[in-house]
């Protein structure tokens, strides 16, 4: 462990500065996504032949190497923490309009017909009814959507170090110190693993008329043997 915790000087910043910056780069992009998603996606329900061609477009989108979107930016955005998030912005809506279209496009028509009935509109029964039925698919994109993203924040090292913890392969390289490495490996998988638990606890709380195993176990046996084993008993 010796040096695992020395970051290098030209990082000018500290193990804990470079976790802060990654979650940044990596969070704000999926956040950006789910603001941009969410609107397109109920375009995409209400208009059923606008779906094929944004799905289209989002795939192709999400085809595009990263390094090509940094050199079609850095001439407007410069070598900057934008030119990194900007393309994994756009990466996660191949994810997360899929995941919404098809949590909207689960709730039951007998819903829908009496959020009518009781006067809602458009805007207000998409808010107030599909969404919060849609939240376990919606959860489920922002899983892949977040693991994703800060897998791929470190390829910014490729523009002037803005690729947080990413930057301490490059130095490991650099410095001859494979410790770096390992370090950068190590912390963004536990990042990756913290955040997708931290999503799971918000589609638990969110969601608390969905079934829990665990609860159901729990609840199973307390009430005992099943009539079938107790007949067996006697």
């Amino acid at each position: 462990m010796n040096g695992f915790f020395d970051i290098p000087s030209d990082l000018q910043h500290s193990w804990l500065g470079l976790v802060g910056l990654h979650l940044r780069e990596a969070l704000l992009p999926v956040l950006a996504g789910l603001l941009l998603a969410l609107p397109l996606a109920q375009l995409c329900v209400r208009f059923r032949w606008l779906y094929p061609p944004v799905l289209g477009l989002t795939t192709v989108l999400y085809a595009v190497p990263s390094l090509a979107f940094f050199v079609v930016l850095i001439d407007y955005t410069g070598q900057t923490e934008l030119t990194v998030m900007i393309p994994l912005a756009v990466y996660s809506l191949v994810v997360l309009v899929p995941a919404i279209v098809d949590g909207v496009r689960s709730v039951p028509q007998e819903t829908l017909a009496a959020a009518t009935a009781m006067g809602f509109g458009p805007v207000r029964r998409y808010a107030q009814v599909q969404l919060p039925i849609a939240v376990p698919a919606i959860i489920a994109g922002l899983r892949v959507a977040t693991v994703s993203s800060i897998s791929l924040v470190s390829v910014g090292t490729l523009i002037g170090n803005q690729g947080a913890l990413g930057n301490l392969l490059a130095d490991a390289q650099k410095y001859d110190r494979p410790e770096l490495a390992v370090n950068s490996v190590l912390t963004t998988a536990v990042l990756a693993i913290l955040c997708d638990a931290l999503l799971v606890l918000l589609r638990v709380l969110l969601t608390p008329w969905m079934p829990n195993a665990r609860r159901d176990r729990r609840a199973a046996g307390t009430r005992g043997p099943a009539p079938a084993a107790q007949e067996a008993a006697r």
